[in-house]
């Protein structure tokens, strides 16, 4: 299926601009997992779905412009956190939806982004975040970029938690099983490279 015939166009934005403080301060979408930068596995996933693919980076930026159509980065240089990344996004975006993956998930599959963009289909004027167990997930999203506005007013109240914005917006979820392997966190080493863990 072709990016305009989808059931919800949308931009894409990959966020890789944290600090990777459970990484020892390592850029963390340029670390190696199967045998390539995290980023890559995500780019290959999101490529097909968008023409208007964004990476958040706040570093490396020669590194991850391969990767994307446009790069954003934070109007703050003490790395504040991934609603700064949201907001670049949000403003950049191209389509009127903005879904939203961050680095250091590799497991997640077409399947799940087709589940997002129809629930999201549904749902067309409020955020829809994956939610497995009681456990939301706000940086496995879409946003309708209308609301880039109000996001951008909870940011000058001094709000910086995406989850509580979103939910204020009416956000929906997507249910998981509790225990979806597609949504693992790789934002250790450990995780990263459990081999690695297990032989030292």
């Amino acid at each position: 299926m072709s990016v305009e015939s989808s059931p919800l166009p949308c931009s894409i934005l990959l966020l890789a601009g944290g600090r990777g403080q459970r990484m020892g301060g390592q850029d963390k979408g340029l670390l190696e997992w199967r045998g390539e930068p995290l980023i890559a596995h995500l780019q290959r996933l999101a490529r097909p779905l968008t023409n208007d693919l964004i990476i958040s980076c706040n570093r490396n930026h020669a590194r991850y412009a391969p990767y994307a159509d446009q790069l954003v980065s934070d109007d703050s240089p003490d790395f504040p956190g991934p609603l700064a990344g949201i907001r670049g996004g949000l403003f950049a975006a191209r389509h009127g939806h903005l879904l939203i993956l961050p680095c250091d998930v590799p497991r997640i599959d077409a399947r799940l982004l087709a589940d997002l963009r129809a629930t999201a289909h549904c749902n067309p004027q409020v955020p829809v975040m994956i939610r497995h167990g009681e456990f939301w997930e706000p940086l496995l999203c879409i946003l309708p970029t209308a609301l880039k506005e109000q996001v951008e007013r909870a940011w000058q109240a001094g709000e910086r938690s995406p989850r509580k914005i979103f939910l204020q917006l009416g956000g929906v979820a997507l249910e998981c099983a509790t225990d979806d392997p597609r949504l693992a966190n790789l934002n250790t080493p450990e995780l990263l490279h459990p081999q690695a863990g297990m032989s030292e």
